[in-house]
C-alpha cells in the first residue's frame, strides 16, 4: 500500500519557482479509497498516544490534519499564515530557505493538558513545524508528536525538530 500511495504523489518540476521539485498530493486526495488508506496508515502510530488535538499547518495540512483528528477522536486546530484568522492570535516567525514567514493560531485554541499532534503534508526544512511547536508550547499544551505524509529527507528538516518528540512520515524522498 505504501508503494501505491508513493506512486500517486507526482513531482512537478520548477514549482512554485525554478529548482523546486514540488510533491503534489492531489492524486491521493482525489481517490477515496487511497485517501482513506493513507489516513488509516498515518493515524495508526498515534492511536494510543492520547492525542487530544491535531494542529494542521496551512493549507494542505488542513485537509489531512482534519481527517487525522477525526480518525483519532481529537479536535482540529488550524495554524495559518499571518492575518488570516479572525480572533485574537499568537504568532511565531521563522526562516524559510528564501526569507521569513509568520504563522498564527487562535490564543484560546489549546489548553494546558492538551496533547497535540503537529501535522503537515510535507516536511522540507522543518521551519514551519518548529514554529508550530513553539506556538503549541506557548499555550501550555504538550507536543505529543509530529506527523507528515512526506519527508523530503535530503533537506534535513527533522534536525530542526525536538528529537524527544515522536516523528512519523509515511513517505520519504
Amino acid at each position: 500500500m505504501i508503494d501505491r500511495i508513493k506512486n500517486a504523489v507526482r513531482t512537478i518540476p520548477d514549482f512554485p519557482k525554478p529548482g523546486i521539485q514540488f510533491k503534489d498530493i492531489t492524486p491521493i486526495l482525489s481517490d477515496p479509497k487511497l485517501l482513506r488508506e493513507t489516513i488509516n496508515l498515518m493515524a495508526s502510530p498515534w492511536k494510543k498516544a492520547g492525542i487530544t488535538k491535531v494542529v494542521g499547518i496551512e493549507s494542505r495540512g488542513f485537509i489531512l490534519g482534519a481527517m487525522l483528528a477525526d480518525e483519532l477522536g481529537a479536535g482540529f486546530i488550524p495554524i495559518r499564515k499571518e492575518g488570516k484568522l479572525p480572533f485574537t492570535t499568537i504568532k511565531e516567525s521563522y526562516e524559510l530557505e528564501y526569507g521569513m514567514d509568520t504563522i498564527e493560531m487562535h490564543i484560546d485554541a489549546l489548553r494546558n493538558g492538551d496533547t497535540v499532534l503537529i501535522h503537515d503534508d510535507v516536511i522540507a526544512t522543518g521551519g514551519t513545524a518548529a514554529a508550530a511547536h513553539r506556538l503549541v508550547e506557548f499555550t501550555g499544551a504538550r507536543v505529543g508528536g509530529y506527523s507528515f505524509l512526506v519527508d523530503l529527507t535530503f533537506l534535513n528538516g527533522r534536525t530542526r525538530l525536538d528529537h524527544d518528540v515522536p516523528f512519523e512520515a509515511l513517505l520519504q524522498y
